[in-house]
């Protein structure tokens, strides 16, 4: 048989054969040709971080964040923000980013998860309520509070979620009485 020598345009791991010594290797003729081998470079990892819709002004480029691995305790990983799709997933209302993380050590696998930790500017005069607070009606969001002794719905608009909480920017103050039931 005939032997070849195949070579990448780049350093990297094989994480696939696709073949074993003595198949017949379609050159593309008589149907589609099929991936012998699939490789991945690994001395920069890139992740793909779906953004919530509301954290999406403070993504840019440039941006530097850290991640962390279950694998890893303790142990934080540095990466930069390279680019996002610059549009919202209408189904998931996130956006998508590209983040870059220098593996020079090979600690990192492909295809692993991992947690991306951004800096987010930090916000003035917000409060937060919890998340069963919140009241979704047609006209919008609303929050029962009691003011002068009396039970009203107020219009507000939401800041972060932080799953049981969300941050509220704008329609109650500090010293509004919530109202849960």
């Amino acid at each position: 048989g005939l032997r070849h020598r195949y070579s990448a345009p780049f350093d990297g791991v094989i994480t696939a054969r696709n073949t074993d010594v003595g198949a017949l290797i379609n050159a593309g003729a008589g149907g589609p040709a099929s991936e012998l081998f699939h490789m991945t470079a690994t001395k920069t990892l890139r992740i793909f971080v779906a953004v919530p819709e509301v954290y999406f002004p403070a993504m840019h480029p440039g941006a530097a964040t850290t991640v962390t691995l279950d694998e890893y305790p303790g142990q934080v990983f540095h990466g930069t923000l390279v680019r996002s799709d610059n549009s919202i997933n209408p189904a998931s209302r996130t956006l998508r980013v590209e983040v870059d993380v220098d593996n020079a050590e090979g600690k990192l696998l492909p295809g692993a998860y991992a947690f991306v930790h951004f800096t987010l500017p930090g916000r003035t005069q917000s409060v937060t309520i919890p998340a069963n607070a919140l009241l979704f009606r047609s006209e919008g969001l609303r929050v029962g509070v009691v003011r002068d002794g009396r039970a009203l719905l107020v219009p507000i608009t939401i800041g972060r979620d932080y799953g049981d909480r969300v941050e509220v920017l704008s329609g109650l103050t500090a010293i509004d009485q919530g109202i849960l039931n």
